[in-house]
């Protein structure tokens, strides 16, 4: 649980309000250790992140478990202690993921701590396990190639049987047909 103060400094709640709009829309997040990353490689990561439809933002560990709480989302704090990135997703949050642990092969310092997809929370082992999966666009790619298989072998088949029977009698099957209807 988040601490909480009885009287509320107006700069704080403010700060809390801005945590909650940052993490509106967005449904996943994924917490990561940034200690020892450089500058430019924040800036990497955050250029890969955005091509895959996520932002990876630094708020302080207390507005974003409030803010959290308010979301309804419980059992994050303790992903919420040092110094913690928040990578927001809207959707495909595996393929944000992965490319969470492959940056982490090239740069070692980054570290996932966890994180919260469809509000379940997820421990560091279940994110990688996670980032293995294919994502939503390729899994439909795959879906569509399974259904679009058998019927290109059927178009395939009935091309060449048209062309054989063309080779056979010199006229098409459907030639065939039409003759047969006058």
């Amino acid at each position: 649980m988040a601490i909480r103060a009885k009287k509320v400094q107006p700069a704080k709640s403010a700060a809390i309000e801005a945590a909650k709009q940052a993490m509106e829309g967005y449904n996943d997040f994924i917490f990561v250790d940034f200690r020892g990353l450089t500058v430019e490689q924040i800036t990497s990561l955050r250029d890969k992140l955005r091509e895959k439809d996520a932002v990876l933002k630094v708020m302080k560990n207390n507005f974003a478990r409030i803010a959290f709480e308010e979301k309804k989302i419980t059992d994050v704090a303790e992903y919420l202690k040092g110094p913690t990135a928040i990578a927001m997703v809207k959707e495909d949050s595996n393929v944000a993921a992965k490319v969470m642990f492959d940056f982490a092969k090239d740069v070692p310092a980054l570290a996932v701590k966890g994180a919260v997809v469809e509000n379940q929370v997820y421990d560091a082992a279940k994110v990688e396990a996670f980032s293995k999966v294919p994502g939503k666009k390729q899994l439909i790619a795959m879906l569509m190639s399974a259904i679009n298989g058998p019927a290109r072998q059927l178009a395939a088949t009935l091309k060449a049987y048209a062309e054989k029977k063309e080779k056979e009698g010199g006229a098409a099957p459907a030639a065939d047909a039409a003759a047969d209807a006058q």
